[in-house]
């Protein structure tokens, strides 16, 4: 729960440092539950003139029509690129640039390309294209491409206005000159074809816990008579102990705070009562490691008990399994190139390519050395790894010995982090979260993204508890997942073992990376689309959690101790359980972006019932492991693999309803715009399905959004650039649907078109 900055900044939030001592226990019906808030700033304005086509009668410019199938999609892009922008009456002195972390995805074949906007030599930060192509076709396209000092300074005015510290916020600003002449600036510049940006580094700014990168770049900005104009900004990255931001400022005084996205992500908070390239032949085989854990479906202790598992990681998703990485990418190794002529590390640690996982207990941003389980040596077996063998029995304890007691089992904590963290690595590189589409990992193996990004883990944080958070910072920089005790029972509940949790964490920096490019992490700041990245993370660890036999889940249970969970409703298809619609946006109490999130997870919820209704339920999440060659077998978890008319092998498609909705889901994620609405998210994974399957789920689709109001005839009326508005539920699917015919290339507006009005 916060409260969040208005546009005066009005704001606090989730605030506090580390406790110093256990804090009391809680009831959960106990209105100050929470025992700990960080304060967050997440804030901007979703652009009114920004589309997303993703229909082809949508798609319309001067002249532009496919181009052969085997022509480069760079190059349809930029012969789209354009044709569009010239239909706009482009300047020439208005430019464009294709961004380095467009990529093809292999899955699909489809090319997703991102485009910023340069105006006068510099960067529109939220000017921004994407255009997804296949086989020489525009598939859909977003567009928010917008057509018409000292940084110190307005640093400053920022850090003011971020810092949780009230007595540092007042010597800000009695001693303005003294702390500004204190910082001090570096320059960089980089290049991006022939456009050159000049990148600042500036250091010992208060409150920061790095040096803070700056460019100067313009935002789009809408006016009181409804037009839009360029804004001449900072743009700052700013960490801070508890925050990630990445804020826009004003470049001349008095520096107005523009946009602020907090790359950080909370854990929803309890409410009060009321085919592929062969693996490289040089990287060494990985041993499989035994870990004692709540294996992989078990959600929390309530549902399960421990065992001893064995595993060696998804052979495509991490070749050298879970303990080895290249002492190149290896943070402990200062440089190191090689030992003993060795250029791989195996670890018999909570270290590895994925996921550095270790605990916090003074809630430091330093984590390289912190305190890991050792694995113990097989016995007597040189064919298998480590073993991590740790007990797991805490006992109720007087309120002031509770923390101790929960510490004494950080070995067990942090092998239990270090376990899901890697199955949730695998599971979504299976799905198409892999390296170039801005994965987590230290060392890519030469397919392609930025590197030296695998995920902190940190268990037990100290920094807060009943809560748990992650830092999503562009491609190439580490993700940072930090998870918390809850001190609503006795013996403490630990976070690191409710897997529902974790994922929902986890998942922010899958949303984060896939929406808008890898390179760009400010898509899901605020309205709708924050509240999705909520939905998302929900939605995904009450599937992965499911099973065959259809159950009613509560999100947070275990660890908020409270039957019912951490959200207003559990997740059900059942309308008199939750009640959820596209019009509950407009309740009070939805304006946060838990509870739109919520929304959101229950629809999707709904409508991978739909599918499994139709496709059946697949026991097992993962795909078959490649074979030798590198090619996946279909086993019984795809379709018999086809080809086009060129020959060329098709996506391969899931056979089972829950495993195809995760495939649409996170494709939908590649196609969808920056700041996605729910709208703009529910056309993107009908056409990931068109794209994947042909359409073949087009109704069963339609059917579950438009149970829940998100149909073709839900509307929104009075949006306000920061979000608002009054929505209508539609129930309304297209008339294909209801057994008549429809051309979705006609134009017309058939029951409000083809992907809703």
């Amino acid at each position: 729960m916060r409260r969040l900055f208005t546009v005066t900044l009005a704001l606090a939030g989730l605030a506090g440092r580390a406790l110093s001592t256990p804090a009391p226990l809680r009831s959960s019906d106990d209105q100050s539950f929470v025992a700990r808030r960080r304060k967050s700033l997440g804030f901007g304005h979703a652009n009114e003139h920004a589309v997303f086509n993703s229909s082809p009668y949508q798609i319309t410019t001067n002249s532009f029509l496919p181009l052969p199938a085997h022509t480069n999609p760079y190059v349809v892009a930029r012969s789209f690129l354009s044709d569009i922008l010239a239909a706009d009456n482009v300047n020439p002195d208005k430019h464009w640039v294709i961004r380095d972390d467009s990529y093809t995805d292999k899955n699909t074949g489809v090319t997703h390309i991102y485009v910023r906007q340069i105006v006068n030599g510099m960067e529109v930060s939220d000017g921004n294209m994407n255009i997804n192509i296949k086989d020489g076709v525009v598939l859909s396209y977003g567009n928010s491409v917008c057509f018409f000092g000292d940084s110190r300074r307005a640093l400053m005015q920022f850090m003011i206005a971020a810092t949780p510290n009230t007595q540092l916020a007042t010597d800000l600003k009695s001693r303005y000159d003294e702390h500004i002449n204190a910082m001090t600036v570096t320059y960089q510049s980089s290049f991006v074809g022939d456009h050159a940006t000049m990148m600042e580094y500036i250091d010992n700014v208060p409150d920061a816990v790095s040096p803070v990168k700056a460019k100067m770049v313009y935002v789009q900005v809408p006016k009181p008579d409804g037009s839009t104009a360029l804004d001449l900004v900072w743009k700052f990255e700013v960490e801070m102990q508890d925050n990630w931001y990445e804020a826009s400022v004003a470049a001349i005084a008095p520096h107005r705070i523009v946009t602020v996205v907090d790359w950080a992500s909370d854990s929803p908070l309890p409410h009060p009562s009321f085919q592929t390239a062969p693996i490289p032949p040089t990287t060494p085989s990985p041993l499989p490691a035994s870990y004692n854990i709540f294996p992989w479906g078990v959600n929390d202790p309530s549902e399960g008990e421990r065992a001893i598992v064995q595993e060696l990681g998804d052979k495509l998703a991490s070749p050298v399994g879970w303990h080895t990485l290249p002492y190149k990418n290896d943070p402990q190794s200062d440089n190191i190139r090689q030992v003993g002529g060795s250029l791989w590390r195996e670890t018999n640690t909570t270290w590895g390519n994925n996921v550095f996982a270790h605990e916090n207990w003074e809630g430091r941003n330093e984590w390289v050395y912190n305190l890991r389980p050792q694995g113990a040596a097989s016995k007597g077996d040189t064919s298998e790894g480590a073993v991590f063998d740790f007990d797991y029995d805490p006992k109720k304890t007087d309120s002031e010995d509770a923390l101790n007691e929960a510490k004494k089992y950080i070995d067990a904590t942090v092998t239990q982090l270090f376990y899901t963290s890697n199955m949730v690595h695998d599971l979504y590189y299976r799905y198409g979260f892999d390296e170039v589409s801005g994965n987590f990992q230290q060392h890519n193996f030469g397919r392609g993204g930025k590197e030296d990004d695998g995920v902190i883990a940190n268990a037990q944080d100290g920094s807060g508890y009943n809560n748990a958070n992650f830092m999503t910072p562009p491609d190439g920089q580490n993700g940072r997942c930090r998870m918390y005790l809850w001190n609503t029972a006795n013996p403490y509940r630990d976070g690191d073992l409710e897997a529902g949790i974790v994922i929902h964490e986890l998942s922010h920096g899958l949303s984060t990376r896939l929406t808008g490019g890898p390179a760009n992490s400010g898509c899901l700041g605020w309205g709708e689309s924050g509240g999705m990245g909520e939905g998302w993370g929900d939605f995904l660890a009450t599937t992965i959690r499911s099973t065959s036999s259809y159950s009613d889940y509560a999100m947070g249970a275990w660890a908020a101790n409270r039957p019912t969970g951490i959200r207003n409703f559990i997740y059900s298809t059942d309308k008199a359980i939750n009640p959820s619609t596209y019009k509950t946006l407009d309740k009070p109490g939805y304006w946060g972006v838990h509870a739109i999130g919520e929304v959101w997870a229950e629809m999707l919820w709904v409508v991978s019932q739909k599918l499994i209704n139709k496709h059946g339920y697949s026991d097992s999440l993962f795909p078959p492991a490649p074979l030798e060659d590198g090619t996946i077998p279909t086993g019984n978890f795809y379709r018999p693999k086809e080809y086009d008319v060129h020959g060329k092998a098709k996506p391969l498609v899931p056979i089972h309803g829950n495993s195809l909705i995760v495939q649409l889901v996170l494709n939908g994620m590649k196609l969808q715009d920056c700041h996605p609405s729910f709208f703009d998210a529910r056309d993107a994974i009908i056409q990931a399905d068109a794209v994947l399957t042909g359409g073949e789920n087009f109704c069963e689709l339609w059917e579950g959004f438009a149970e829940r109001g998100l149909g073709v005839d839900a509307t929104v009326v009075g949006k306000t650039p920061w979000g608002g508005g009054i929505r209508e539920d539609g129930f309304k699917v297209p008339t294909v649907c209801n057994g008549g015919e429809e051309d979705p290339d006609d134009g017309e507006d058939d029951d409000c078109g083809f992907f809703g009005c």
